[in-house]
C-alpha cells in the first residue's frame, strides 16, 4: 500500500458537488508536486488538476476548468480537490498521485498513487 489515501468519493447527482481528500501517510511530501488523476473504464487515466509543494500554481485541465479547486494543508499533509457542477462524464476512479519537483500532466512521472476514490455521477 502506497503513503496515499484518497476518500470522498461516493455516488452523487447531476449539478451536485464534492470534495475529495487525499492524505499522506509518514511523510509531508515536501518538494512534491501533488495531482489528481482520474480513470474511467475503458479510458485512459487523464489529469485533473495539481498543485505545487508551495500551494502555488493550481493547474487544471480544460474538461474541469471553471468546476474544480484544489488545495492543500502543508501541515496536516492533505490535498484536497472539490468539484462542482458535476456531470455523468466526471464519474470516474480518482486518484491522488505524487512526483517529486515541479509539476508534470503526464501520469507517468508520478512517483506515488493511492489506491483511488469512486465517484459517480448519476443524469
Amino acid at each position: 500500500q502506497g503513503p496515499l489515501v484518497e476518500s470522498g468519493g461516493g455516488l452523487v447527482q447531476a449539478g451536485a458537488s464534492l470534495r475529495l481528500s487525499c492524505t499522506a501517510s509518514g511523510t509531508t511530501f515536501y518538494g512534491y508536486t501533488m495531482g489528481w488523476f482520474r480513470q474511467a473504464p475503458g479510458k485512459d487515466r487523464e489529469f485533473v488538476a495539481s498543485i505545487l509543494y508551495t500551494g502555488s500554481s493550481p493547474y487544471y485541465a480544460d474538461s474541469v476548468k471553471g468546476r474544480a479547486a484544489i488545495s492543500k494543508d502543508y501541515a496536516e499533509a492533505t490535498v484536497w480537490l472539490q468539484m462542482s457542477s458535476l456531470n455523468p462524464e466526471d464519474t470516474a476512479t480518482y486518484y491522488c498521485a505524487a512526483k517529486y519537483g515541479s509539476r508534470s500532466f503526464d501520469y507517468n512521472n508520478y512517483e506515488y498513487w493511492g489506491q483511488g476514490t469512486q465517484v459517480t455521477v448519476a443524469s
